[in-house]
C-alpha cells in the first residue's frame, strides 16, 4: 500500500478543539489536508472563520464552532453541530490548552482550577463524549489527546500545567485499554517546545533561547514537526496503536535522562 493510501482520512469527520490557532489550527489544516472534514472549536469565533476560509480556500473541508472547553453543555452543542453538519465524529483532537508560570506556594486554587480544569479535565469529558458517539453509532475512531514532555519531567513554575499532562498520558493508558476493543484508539501527542501564542514571548527571550541548548536538534519545535505523528495516530496507518504516547521533542527527553 502506498503511503497516501495509509494516511488517507477522506470520509472522517474530524473535531479539533483550540483550532483557532498555533497547534490546533496546524492539526485541523493538515487533517483537511489529508481529506478528513473537521469541525474547528474554539471561543474566537473571528479566527475559527479565518482557520475555516483558509482550508477552504486550499480545497478542504470545515465549519465554525464557537465553545469553551470547559462548558459540559456548549460541548454537548458543539458535537450535535458537528453531526448535524458533517456527520459522526470519528478523530477527535483534544488540543485545548492553557498554561502558568506561577511557583507553587504562589498558585492560587484559582489558577489550579483553571488549568487543571482545561488540561485534564476538559481532555476527559470531551473524549467520553466522542466515545459515546462512536460507540452508539457504532463507528470506530480515533482520539488523540495532546499531552507535553512536562508529563513526563518537571520545571520550575509548571507544577498545574505538568500534573495535568501527566494526567493525560495516564488518562490515554486508560482510555485506550477501554475503549481498544471497541474500535476507538486512543493515543496521545507529547509535544518538547514548541513556539505558539502561549509560549512566544518566553522563548524569544534570551532565558527562553538558552532552551534550545537542552534539545539534541538544537532548535524548538516548527510547523509540520508534529504532522507524521498526528496522522499516524488518527489515520489506518495507527490501526495496532492505542494507549500510546509519541514524544515528539527534539531528543530533549533522551538528553534529560542521559
Amino acid at each position: 500500500m502506498k503511503a497516501a493510501e495509509l494516511f488517507d482520512l477522506k470520509g472522517r469527520v474530524a473535531l479539533v478543539t483550540g483550532a483557532s490557532g498555533g497547534l490546533g489550527l496546524r492539526f485541523a489544516e493538515v487533517l483537511a489536508a489529508n481529506g478528513a472534514a473537521v469541525a474547528l472549536v474554539a471561543r474566537r469565533m473571528d479566527r475559527l472563520n479565518e482557520a475555516k476560509a483558509k482550508i477552504e480556500k486550499a480545497g478542504g473541508k470545515a465549519i465554525s464552532i464557537e465553545a469553551d472547553v470547559l462548558d459540559r453543555a456548549q460541548m454537548v452543542r458543539a458535537f450535535d453541530q458537528a453531526e448535524q453538519a458533517l456527520g459522526t465524529v470519528t478523530v477527535l483532537v483534544n488540543n485545548a490548552g492553557v498554561a502558568h508560570s506561577t511557583r507553587a506556594v504562589e498558585l492560587s486554587e484559582e489558577e489550579w482550577r483553571r488549568v487543571l480544569g482545561t488540561n485534564l479535565d476538559a481532555v476527559f469529558y470531551w473524549a467520553q463524549e466522542a466515545a459515546r458517539r462512536m460507540l452508539k453509532a457504532n463507528q470506530k475512531g480515533a482520539i488523540v489527546n495532546i499531552a507535553s514532555v512536562l508529563g513526563f519531567g518537571v520545571s520550575k513554575g509548571t507544577i498545574a500545567y505538568a500534573t495535568a499532562k501527566a494526567g493525560v498520558v495516564q488518562m490515554t493508558k486508560a482510555l485506550g485499554l477501554e475503549l481498544g476493543f471497541r474500535g476507538v484508539r486512543v493515543n496521545a501527542i507529547a509535544p518538547g517546545w514548541f513556539v505558539t501564542d502561549i509560549n512566544r514571548d518566553y522563548l524569544a527571550s534570551e532565558l527562553g533561547r538558552a532552551k534550545t541548548r537542552e534539545i539534541p536538534v538544537g532548535r524548538f519545535g516548527q510547523d509540520g514537526d508534529l504532522d507524521g505523528a498526528l496522522l499516524l495516530l488518527a489515520s489506518d496507518a495507527g490501526s495496532y496503536i492505542t494507549g500510546a504516547t509519541i514524544v515528539c521533542d527534539g531528543g530533549q527527553m533522551v538528553a534529560l535522562r542521559g
